[in-house]
């Protein structure tokens, strides 16, 4: 446990920013589950708008964010013919 006084108001906000960011990532991984398994239009938009919303507040890199979002909408639409 700190004993100096920055240090222990540092645990207090190191834990509240802990707890936001296992809801987000939560949130983020129940969408793009629920995508994956009925991939509609709407939860397909959910996900996207969750993986924005983790990625911006620095739960995932923007890259793992562009990854899911692109492999949800393979997934969703099937390889198109060329």
């Amino acid at each position: 446990m700190p004993n100096i006084k920055s240090a222990i108001k540092k645990v207090r906000k190191d834990k509240r920013r802990a707890a936001a960011n296992l809801r987000l990532k939560k949130r983020y991984k129940q969408a793009v589950k629920a995508a994956r398994q009925d991939p509609n239009p709407e939860s397909l938009k959910t996900a996207q708008k969750e993986l924005d919303k983790a990625a911006k507040g620095g739960v995932i890199k923007k890259g793992k964010s562009s990854r899911l979002k692109s492999r949800l909408h393979k997934s969703a639409h099937g390889k198109r013919a060329k």
